[in-house]
This record gives C-alpha cells, structure tokens and sequence, in this order.
C-alpha cells in the first residue's frame, strides 16, 4: 500500500479534487471531463506503465547462450522484439504444436511484424495528457480572472444579515454594505460593458471546438501509434473467439515474443543469439488502451453534444423566454419573475447572455435572484435614455461610446 501512495503522491500538488469557498466556474462539465478526468486518466496511466512494483520487470528475456540477463533484456526492450506471422495461430497453440502465439522458427522469406511501441507508451500518454489540458489553459489566460473578479467574496453573501462582516477560520460572510457594494460592481460592470463580451464568448466557444477537435485527433492519433490497431479495438473485442479465431489483445499486445542479439565470437564470427522475451508491461498496456477506446469515444460524444448545446443557446438565447428561465434556473436553482428575465435577456448580445449565464453560476439563488431584478430596472432606464432625446452636453459622450464599442467589437 506504502508503494502505491509513494507512486501517485507526485500528483496531489497538480490535482485540486476539492472544490474551495473562492472557486469560480469558468466552464462546463463537458470542459471539465479534458483537462480534469481525461488529463488525470493519462497521466495515473503514464505512471502505471513506468512503475515496476505493480508488474515486475518490463520485459525479461531468456536464452541459452550464457548472455548476462540484464543486457539481453535490456537490448531487446531498446531496440525492439517480434512475432512470426505465420505462427500467429491459436488451434496450433492450443494442440500444442507452438508454444506461443507467433513464437516459433522463422525463415528469411517470413513475414514479422515488429514491436516497439512499448517503449514510448509513458511519453505518448503523458503528451495526451498536456494536449488534453491545453484547451484550458489556453481559455484561463484568456478569461483573464474577470469573472473571479466580480463574483469573488459572494458565495456566502446570503447570510449578509449584520452591519459588519463575520470572519470565521474557514470562511468569511460579508457585511449588508459589503454585499450591496459587491452587487452595484457587477451591475455597473454588466451594464458598461453591455455589447462588448463577444470576445470572451468566441474565446469559450474557440476552445470548447478545440477540445472537440482534440479528442477526434487523439482516437486517429493512438490508432496510427498502434498500428492501425486501435479504431476497431472495441467492436474486435466483441467479437466471438470461441471458434478458434485470435483474440486482437493477443495480436496488438503480444505477451509472449521473439528477439534477436548479435554478438562477436571468440574468433570475431558475428553470432546470432535467439532470445525468447516475456513482455509484461504489456499486460498493463492493454487494459490502459481497452479503457481508453471507450473513454475517448463517449468522451467524444458528449463533447459533439455539448457543442450543439452550445449553438442552441446561441439560436434560443435572445427568442424564447421559456428557454432563458429554465437556463437560469439550471445555473442558479430558484424562482425569478419573467418580465426581469425577458427584460435583461432581450437586450443582450450573445456574449452578453453567456457571461451573465456564468455569473449565474457563482452566485447564489437569492443573490442572483436581487442582481437579476437590478439589472431589468437599469436596463429599462437605459432604454428610456436611449429613446429620449439627448441634450447637447450628452451626444459628444454617446458618440465616443458608440466609436469605442464598434472599434472593441471589430
């Protein structure tokens, strides 16, 4: 047990699990299944194929030249081992007549297919990894802390009931002023930017695409690096075998193979030495790669439905009441009256309507419930401003803010 915490201890400082009083949700579930679940996954699987405590040597290799065992091993795990294809046959094994799948005499003319993936399998996980992680980093940097910004300070906000904030060891609940001032920042900030969050909606959706794009790629990518063997791992494996056919673990991750050394004789001779080579790790790899195929193909659906989901709340957002209400309430549960709903949503931009969605997020009910109603009584006095005429001291200001949204926009 000592050995199996040592091994995973090197991730507890990189993996949050525990969700903190000032965590702010800056994406989705679906976001969070790349760089959280799928990252975690890759990255246990880089270590499971780099600890030996779990499964022994990595390969160990036989002979009956008298070679030291180390170096045999050592060569064949570097360079690489092969099986015989025409010894590829599960009825001879069975009868007896090989004593291993694609282990048996080969000839000049034979065909052998080589295996050395096995020596790359930790660095091409652990670079999945980063590639599956990428996506958000990348949306972090852009997202630059603005919503952290407004919302931070207001988890507990519902319990705001004195004058002066109450510090705890664990938390702390703010004052009525404390959450009256946090609510007219966030309105003041929504309302001066209003038209002006389309670049931080792109930049969500930019990288929701590329995580799309990503996981499509790592199915094609882990299958090139098996040699073509990974695509129809799944429907191989529900195959029947009971008629005597190979089973595909046993072709793409052969336990048992065959491996070559060539040394000088006494006399300078060159000297063939054929080894035959037990190749554990591979009893590990194939779990990995079994989970992995269907990991990444579920992985890719609910993504593929998580980006429809995102063109219906661009098609929906600005058109049906109902859709925005029972939006809302998935964000931040509770009861909000429909004319605010209407009256805030029907003014905003598609970036707009995002960016609130999220403030939604991270906010409670009853705080977003007060913003909410705050924002359609702003919004309705700026329609009345926007309708009346503007006096002279006024046009040379709406002017400027005009040029500056259409230059930020384009």
């Amino acid at each position: 047990m000592a050995t199996v915490l040592a091994t995973f201890s090197v991730l507890k400082d990189h993996v949050k699990l525990k969700v903190t009083q000032e965590a702010v949700a800056i994406d989705n579930i679906v976001f969070k299944l790349h760089y959280r679940a799928t990252f975690l996954i890759l990255l246990i699987s880089s270590l499971l194929v780099t600890s030996r405590q779990y499964i022994g040597e990595h390969i160990r290799c036989i002979t009956d030249s008298g070679l030291v065992e180390a170096v045999i091993n050592t060569f064949c795990f570097f360079t690489s081992t092969y099986t015989v294809v025409k010894h590829m046959n599960a009825t001879a094994v069975e009868m007896g007549e090989l004593p291993h799948l694609g282990v048996g005499p080969v000839n000049k003319n034979d065909e052998v297919v080589h295996h050395a993936y096995y020596q790359w399998v930790p660095f091409i996980l652990f670079f999945q990894a980063i590639l599956f992680y990428l996506p958000h980093y990348l949306w972090r940097n852009a997202e630059e802390g603005r919503l952290k910004q407004l919302v931070s300070g207001l988890k507990l906000a519902c319990l705001a009931l004195n004058e002066t904030s109450l510090k705890t060891e664990s938390m702390t609940i703010p004052s009525i002023h404390d959450r009256e001032e946090k609510i007219r920042q966030i309105r003041r900030a929504f309302i001066e930017r209003i038209h002006l969050n389309r670049p931080w909606a792109y930049y969500l959706g930019l990288c929701e695409v590329l995580n799309f794009i990503n996981v499509l790629m790592q199915i094609y990518v882990t299958d090139w690096f098996l040699g073509g063997a990974f695509l129809g791992l799944g429907n191989a494996l529900a195959a029947d075998t009971s008629n005597g056919q190979l089973d595909v673990l046993d072709i793409v991750f052969p336990k048992v193979t065959k491996c070559i050394f060539h040394k000088y004789g006494p006399s300078g001779t060159i000297q063939h030495h054929d080894a035959l080579c037990v190749m554990a790790l591979n009893i590990v790899n194939e779990k990995i790669y079994v989970f992995l195929w269907y990991w990444f193909i579920i992985l890719a659906v609910i993504t593929g439905l998580g980006l429809v989901w995102r063109i219906l709340t661009m098609l929906l957002h600005a058109r049906s009441t109902l859709f925005n209400k029972i939006v809302f309430q998935m964000a931040c549960p509770g009861r909000y009256n429909p004319w605010n709903v209407l009256t805030v949503t029907h003014e905003c931009h598609f970036g707009d309507w995002l960016f609130l969605y999220y403030i939604a997020k991270n906010l409670d009910n009853y705080i977003f419930k007060e913003l909410l109603h705050k924002l359609a009584e702003d919004m309705q006095a700026r329609q009345e401003t926007l309708k009346r005429p503007l006096t002279k001291e006024e046009e040379p200001l709406t002017n400027l803010t005009q040029q500056a949204e259409h230059s930020f926009v384009s």
